[in-house]
């Protein structure tokens, strides 16, 4: 029978900002290795991980759950339309289901899942709920942000 690795809850509130979340979680994201501008991110440190950050540059955050077929439909939509923006936009992902991230679910009153919500300056920009293509998202990225992208799409 198979025995996971123990785990090692080293959890410190002052820990290290670089901290990678996504060993602590079952059901983590890992951000395909060509996507560095992808990142997990919990309610813990979502203040400082999207909200402060937004304040230099754009954060798009999904939140989405391991069950959600759509949620997994669009990630790489995302993270294509994304990719033209070579790490001026970054992309937060919020595992709705794991610790107390439903809170923040709560919190922006998310109706359903996947919801994308863009932040940029500290607070929300805009949101849409649902899949989309990559176009769709893109199209959505240039009506709502102030920076154009930096690569002609693939």
């Amino acid at each position: 029978m198979f025995q996971p690795p123990p785990r090692n809850d080293h959890h410190s509130h002052g820990h290290d900002k670089h901290h990678d979340h996504r060993h602590d979680h079952p059901h983590h994201y890992d951000p395909h290795p060509s996507h560095p501008h992808t990142f997990a991110v919990d309610r813990h440190d979502f203040e400082e991980l999207v909200i402060s950050a937004s304040r230099e540059g754009p954060i798009l955050v999904d939140f989405w759950a391991d069950w959600c077929s759509p949620c997994h439909a669009l990630a790489p939509h995302l993270e294509r339309a994304l990719d033209e923006y070579r790490g001026a936009i970054r992309l937060a992902k919020v595992e709705v289901d794991e610790g107390d991230n439903m809170k923040l679910a709560g919190h922006y009153r998310l109706r359903g899942f996947p919801t994308v919500i863009l932040f940029q300056g500290g607070e929300e920009m805009c949101r849409f709920s649902g899949s989309r293509s990559t176009s769709q998202v893109r199209d959505w990225l240039r009506e709502h942000l102030d920076t154009a992208p930096l690569a002609a799409p693939a």
